[in-house]
């Protein structure tokens, strides 16, 4: 209640005022689902040539589910694990092979416990120009730099088509 009219005061004191902002709204890309369908897909694919059971997971800018792929034989813990890695590259906006050294190094571990956060590599960004527009979170892996590697060939599978 007390909120309600905390907001009507705030409204009435514009109103007086004469004073209202204009919104504006601001400029986002978005991975279409297909091109997001097949970025999971190549990274399960690679990793599978190379005889690995990998799952992928590709997020929105907002860290939401666009796609995901269980390839054959992944454990069940490969999704939890793909969709972390690809949240923490986006939230933090860098690669997590990146952000898992730096975390050796200074603080940034101290963040590791929050919900969703791991800095392991398999989570790589996918941008727009400078503009971070999701990620591919790769697991299932035997190393970081084995699920890296299999999201990075992903992005490379789709690249060149985001717009």
């Amino acid at each position: 209640m007390l909120f309600n009219v905390r907001i009507w005061a705030a409204l009435a004191s514009v109103a007086m005022n004469g004073s209202i902002a204009v919104a504006q709204t601001l400029p986002t890309h978005r991975i279409p689902a297909a091109l997001a369908a097949e970025a999971a897909s190549e990274t399960v694919s690679v990793c599978s040539k190379q005889g690995y059971r990998e799952t992928a997971q590709v997020v929105d800018a907002d860290g939401a589910i666009i796609a995901t792929l269980r390839g054959d034989g992944a454990g069940i813990h490969s999704l939890d694990s793909a969709l972390d890695k690809a949240y923490t590259a986006v939230s933090f906006k860098s690669d997590t092979l990146a952000l898992g050294e730096r975390a050796k190094e200074d603080a940034l571990v101290s963040l590791a416990k929050l919900p969703h956060v791991m800095f392991l590599g398999g989570g790589v960004v996918i941008k727009l120009g400078d503009e971070i527009i999701g990620a591919i979170g790769a697991a299932g892996a035997p190393g970081a730099k084995l699920d890296d590697a299999c999201a990075r060939a992903g992005l490379d599978k789709i690249k060149d088509r985001l717009q």
